[in-house]
C-alpha cells in the first residue's frame, strides 16, 4: 500500500492533461477528413442517400474511439508499418 504524501506534495492535474483531444467524439483529424469528403459527396454530387451511410460511419468510429482513443493513431502506423513477416 502507498502511504499518503506529505501536505504539499500533492499537485492537482486537470482532466484535459491526461485525455486525448476529441471533436464530436473522434480525433480531429480524422473528423475533419471524414466530415469534409462526406460533405463534398452529400452537397457536391447531391448525393442525399449519402447521409445515414456518413452518420453511421461516424456513429462506428465514435464508437472504436470509446473503446481505445488512441485506435486511429495505431491503426495509422500499422498500415505505415513495413512487413517483416512477408516469406
Amino acid at each position: 500500500m502507498s502511504t499518503p504524501l506529505p501536505e504539499g506534495f500533492e499537485v492537482p492535474i486537470h482532466r484535459s492533461l491526461t485525455e486525448p483531444l476529441l471533436f464530436a467524439g473522434l480525433p480531429p483529424t480524422f473528423a475533419l477528413l471524414l466530415w469534409t469528403l462526406g460533405m463534398a459527396v452529400i452537397l457536391g454530387l447531391y448525393q442525399l442517400w449519402f447521409i445515414p451511410i456518413q452518420l453511421g460511419l461516424h456513429l462506428l468510429f465514435v464508437h472504436l474511439t470509446k473503446n481505445d482513443p488512441h485506435f486511429f493513431e495505431v491503426f495509422t502506423r500499422a498500415l505505415r508499418a513495413q512487413r517483416r513477416l512477408d516469406p
